[in-house]
């Protein structure tokens, strides 16, 4: 098929990678523009963009699809579908149209659920015990198009959101090739009222852990939020990043350290397993531990 591409982040690298590796002609890669990044704040390309600049394909990065030229452009590409995967701008309806099969989204949640902007953050936040993808056709709502495939997988009691992230990275990749190869046999399913969520945008406020909260909340708190923006507590003066945990045993008061970097929460206790220090790379706790003075409690 004539393949427009549209997605920005890392998490979009490996289906773009799958749909050249399937055979599609990708005819044009639609990606958010270059933004300042590192000690140089100097324009730096998307994940996306570079990964589609090395297999010489086109590149186009607009600021928006709302005006009548840009959506000539992307009509002029003449494409069978567009393949959608946290792309980062709203789609206009006569963008949606352009294609001749319509635009597919590639979402990491089983929907209804966790529609919106971080829907493996909010799933690992929320304690719940699977998640998935799902490849929608989209409409002009959020999330809110009918379902072609879907495929669950189960989340793990120690993962992150950055573990979690690959494998559903992945899993989309897979699904979209498996979606184009069956379209026309493909029945769309509507998604139902119930279960409807929304994956709100992770605001950098609630990443302080909060010790008074039960064991569970604070190891879902520290795994989901892990790597980006990182969950973190101040030990002493220095403000540390909690990026590893799992429930341990132990019972305390809250924020009291009982061994190592296992800390009481209001019920049970958390043992961390991976941090990262001011200035530093992420680390073991236990090699953290070596040059951290721990206090009584955090």
């Amino acid at each position: 098929m004539k393949v427009v591409f549209m997605g920005t982040p890392a998490f979009s690298v490996p289906v773009l990678e799958a749909l050249v590796e399937a055979g599609h002609e990708v005819v044009c890669v639609y990606s958010q523009p270059p933004r300042p990044a590192g000690r140089g704040k100097k324009d730096r390309p998307s994940p996306v963009q570079a990964r589609a600049e090395a297999l010489g394909l086109q590149v186009r990065h607009p600021v928006s699809l709302k005006g009548a030229e840009a959506q000539a452009e992307f009509a002029a590409l003449g494409a069978d579908v567009a393949v959608v995967v946290a792309y980062g701008l709203i789609l206009p309806q006569p963008v949606l149209d352009a294609p001749r099969l319509g635009c597919l989204n590639i979402h990491a949640s089983l929907l209804p659920r966790w529609r919106g902007a971080a829907p493996i953050h909010r799933a690992i936040m929320a304690g719940d015990v699977e998640t998935g993808v799902c490849i929608m056709q989209m409409e002009v709502g959020l999330d809110t198009g009918p379902v072609l495939l879907r495929e669950a997988l189960e989340i793990g009691a120690e993962e992150t959101t950055g573990a979690l992230h690959d494998r559903l990275s992945g899993l989309g990749a897979r699904l979209i090739v498996e979606a184009l190869a069956r379209l026309p046999e493909l029945s769309p399913q509507v998604q139902p009222e119930d279960g409807v969520t929304y994956a709100a945008k992770i605001d950098k406020a609630e990443a302080r852990v909060d010790w008074a909260q039960p064991a569970e909340v604070v190891d879902r708190l520290i795994r989901g939020l892990s790597p980006f923006p990182g969950a973190w507590c101040m030990v002493g003066a220095e403000r540390v990043k909690l990026l590893g945990a799992r429930l341990a045993e132990g019972q305390g008061a809250p924020g009291q350290v009982l061994e190592g970097f296992t800390v009481a929460c209001a019920s049970g206790a958390v043992e961390v397993t991976q941090v990262q220090r001011e200035g530093k790379r992420p680390m073991p706790a236990s090699d953290a531990l070596r040059g951290l003075e721990m206090p009584d409690r955090l």
